[in-house]
């Protein structure tokens, strides 16, 4: 059917067309050739869309709207638009979707057609991008694009693509990590359309300021999401409030971003934005900012801070209160009240500000709100900040002065002591450094002055900042901040002896990641009070932590550190100088290897150590092999074993055999690498080794498949990925699953080796990690060729898009008998550095 302006009535599907990059387009043809372009482009579009049957209902400027009666028409239009154009220099984006939209005079309204326009701008040039509504009416192959969230619409929509050729990701508000808050946004409407104003409008860097609970997070999240779309690459939420030392946050945005080779380089021309969340603890890190700012020319950063970064470029909009509507309207929600003049008169006493307002209401369960009114006025007449103190800080501290006040003595000693703990705390913990006990735990949850999640007390930054200020006034402040360093550094050693009895490794290292943030403060804490064997023993437990988890400026920053400040406790140095000399390996540091391993061997023979003596030519040897003498780490591995069969250093027999197996991978005398790494298998397995049985079946893996032994490769491989997955090994995930890919396409299963690749290639980059050396990577690169030759574009597309989205969880379910996993030669990994 068809209405009075000759339009289509009933169930119609929209076709919006735009062109992507037009500005460029004209830069690149100039004015008028970028008018001819523009006319040839309209001219093919409207004689395909035409002969499919669809009418034209506007046109503007480089876009189209079409709307069809039949959903496959409008489908099969589109499809032959898009060949129409070809290769020519204009790129178009498409989107289609199908409702039942309201026809009125002047021609269609309502949500389904701002749901087409918005599906549409949600593509790039050469895509067509489809909606569930009309996937249900057209047969052809759809890629299937996930679920998405678009602009203005609150619910996720499921979105499809026309064939399976790969783009970039959609520019929907899934292209981002910002958490989605689970409390209604009241308010701010305004301030959030002047901070999305700003940004779209030339500001590079724009800085929320204002005291502690004023809101400039929330608002900051809001005005982000809604930017969200018009950054190709992405928006991303990068926390800061845990950290304290300037030198991590680069190191943090990079973990955000999986920067594996410089943030800068990663970024480049990128169009992104960043939302520094809690800047004031790292200002110094300002300049960082600036720097990266003039090498990445559309980079964008939205910036939360007490205190101004003062670097070129910076707008800064400090951020008001609530309006009195909107101030009474969050506290009748939170309380679940209905707004009265009192309230009213509350809120305006608490300036209206959201963190204030928050606790407030968190009282009203035992208190009025005239009640909290009255109370809340006298604290406020006793409580006056000095003459240069921010009316709004003032209020603030009033308001948690009044909810302080509103405790028990008992309640509020353990308030001020739990301030010690830097991004929470164990129930043991509390109980032994804090003196808590459960019901007065409990008691400071109820009144919203302290957090718990997965089974961690923790408070928000501005109220721990409180109970600091309670802690230092208590006079207990350095002798706590000193009982806790010396507790997180018996709780790390605690954990490192755990991994050195067989500890079950994953459960281990996921308590240190726990307590990062208490261990940065211990750390801190005695490098500034000169408890220099203290700080030596606690980078000792953090070892086996910080590098493997990525934590690399950290490491860089301790090892040093701690080697430089203390000589003593020899077992500890020890395991920092392997630290340090393994850091000094993956950034091909031989001078410095050379160096550290010479002190390492020397301190062992000196005192008698013969494991650490061991461990030490082990390096050695290991270093020799780095700088591609195979000969000499072959001869140094043999009489290193030797040594340690003598001496019942069963470990070290096993860390030699799995290095001996590297060495003749990488020399091609695969049968002599399988046979030692079996033999590293049986050794691992007998020690209870999982990190070093996962190695060697990687070794065995690499072996089979250049023996042309695909099968045998499998079963080696999917043993690892299972150990790795056990143990929280990420890394040693993806580096099974592209060995594992490697086997399967010598099995000619290409489609399941290719969403293999994939996955792997996916988890590298999250972790910001390369390969595991050159042959791991030549093997990757020769597995992907196959893969793309055997599959044809589209099928290969089509794995790889699944293979990306998979989890760590997933690739190993993936990876069982009659599933995908791989990639050839051998990327061998070696043991015992």
């Amino acid at each position: 059917m068809s209405g009075k302006l000759g339009l289509p009535t009933g169930t119609v599907t929209f076709l919006f067309t735009d062109i992507e990059g037009s500005t460029r387009l004209i830069e690149e043809l100039g004015e008028d050739g970028y008018v001819e372009a523009l006319a040839e482009h309209r001219g093919l579009l409207r004689a395909a869309f035409s002969a499919r049957g669809g009418v034209e209902v506007d046109t503007q400027g480089d876009a189209f709207l079409y709307s069809f009666a039949d959903p496959g028409n409008a489908l099969a239009a589109a499809a032959q638009g898009q060949q129409a154009l070809g290769s020519g220099p204009v790129r178009v984006r498409m989107g289609l979707h199908t409702g039942e939209p309201r026809l009125t005079g002047e021609g269609y309204a309502g949500r389904e057609l701002h749901r087409a326009a918005r599906i549409a701008a949600s593509g790039h040039g050469g895509q067509i991008v489809v909606s569930a509504a009309t996937r249900t009416f057209v047969d052809g192959e759809l890629t299937e694009l996930g679920e998405h969230r678009l602009k203005d619409f609150d619910e996720p929509v499921a979105l499809f693509q026309l064939g399976s050729e790969r783009f970039p990701p959609l520019k929907t508000i899934s292209n981002t990590n910002l958490p989605r808050p689970a409390s209604s946004f009241v308010g701010r409407r305004r301030e959030r359309d002047e901070l999305v104003g700003l940004l779209g409008n030339g500001t590079r860097l724009l800085t929320l300021s204002g005291p502690g609970g004023s809101g400039k997070t929330r608002l900051a999240l809001e005005a982000a999401a809604e930017l969200v779309p018009a950054f190709k690459a992405g928006v991303f939420w990068v926390p800061l409030a845990t950290l304290r030392e300037p030198a991590l946050v680069m190191e943090a945005i990079a973990q955000t971003l999986g920067a594996k080779e410089g943030l800068a380089e990663h970024i480049e021309e990128r169009e992104l934005m960043l939302l520094l969340d809690n800047f004031e603890q790292v200002v110094e890190a300002a300049p960082d900012l600036g720097e990266l700012l003039e090498w990445c020319p559309n980079l964008k950063l939205l910036v939360t801070s007490r205190e101004l970064l003062r670097i070129r470029g910076e707008v800064d909009y400090p951020v008001p209160p609530l309006a009195e509507p909107d101030g009474v309207e969050l506290f009748c929600t939170r309380a679940q009240l209905e707004p009265d003049e009192t309230i009213a008169e509350l809120c305006r006493s608490l300036d209206e500000l959201p963190l204030a307002l928050e606790l407030a209401a968190a009282r009203t369960s035992v208190l009025s709100p005239a009640q909290i009114l009255a109370r809340l006025s006298e604290r406020l007449d006793l409580l006056k900040g000095g003459r240069d103190a921010e009316a709004r800080q003032q209020t603030l501290r009033a308001t948690i002065e009044w909810s302080h006040d509103l405790l028990g003595d008992e309640e509020q000693r353990l308030f001020a002591r739990l301030a010690v703990f830097r991004g929470g705390c164990t129930l043991e913990a509390a109980e032994q450094l804090a003196g808590a006990d459960i019901d007065t735990l409990q008691s400071l949850v109820d009144k919203s002055l302290l957090r718990h999640t997965s089974e961690r007390f923790w408070m928000l930054e501005t109220i721990r900042e409180y109970a600091w200020e309670r802690l230092a006034a208590s006079g207990e402040e350095g002798e706590l901040r000193r009982r806790h360093a010396f507790y997180v550094l018996d709780v790390a050693e605690a954990l490192s002896r755990a991994l050195d009895e067989g500890g079950d490794q994953s459960e281990v290292l996921a308590c240190f990641a726990a307590e990062h943030d208490n261990l940065r403060a211990a750390l801190e804490w005695m490098r500034d009070e000169r408890e220099d064997e203290a700080l030596l023993r606690l980078v000792a437990t953090l070892r086996p932590y910080l590098a493997p988890r990525g934590f690399y400026e950290e490491a860089d920053t301790w090892f040093p550190l701690a080697l430089e400040r203390s000589a003593t406790p020899l077992e500890a140095r020890f395991e920092v100088l392997r630290g340090a000399n393994i850091r000094a390996l993956s950034l091909r540091d031989f001078a410095r290897s050379d160096a550290l391993v010479a002190e390492w061997r020397q301190l062992a023979e000196e005192v008698g150590d013969e494991t650490d003596v061991l461990s030490a030519l082990n390096a050695a040897a290991l270093t020799a092999l780095e700088r591609g003498a195979l000969d000499e780490a072959r001869e140094q591995f043999i009489g290193i074993g030797e040594r340690a069969r003598t001496t019942g250093d069963e470990l070290m027999v096993a860390f030699t055999t799995i290095n001996l197996s590297l060495v003749a991978l990488r020399s091609g005398d695969f049968e002599i690498g399988l046979a030692y790494s079996t033999e590293a298998v049986k050794l691992f397995r007998q020690w209870g080794d999982d990190g070093g049985l996962a190695s060697a079946l990687g070794n065995c893996g690499w072996a089979a498949v250049n023996l042309s032994d695909p099968v045998r490769a499998q079963g080696f491989f999917r043993e690892m990925l299972n150990i790795c997955g056990r143990l929280g090994r990420l890394r040693g995930i993806a580096d099974a699953a592209v060995g594992l890919a490697a086997a399967l396409i010598a099995s000619h299963e290409e489609e399941r080796a290719a969403q293999l690749l994939a996955a792997a290639s996916s988890l590298h980059e999250k972790l910001g990690v390369g390969f595991e050396d050159d042959l791991e990577e030549q093997a990757y690169v020769a597995a992907l060729a196959h893969a793309k030759a055997a599959l044809g574009e589209k099928a290969f597309a089509a794995a790889w898009a699944r293979g990306e989205a998979m989890t760590p969880e997933e690739i190993i379910k993936f990876a069982e008998p009659g599933e995908p996993s791989g990639s050839p030669p051998p990327g061998a990994r070696q043991a015992g550095g």
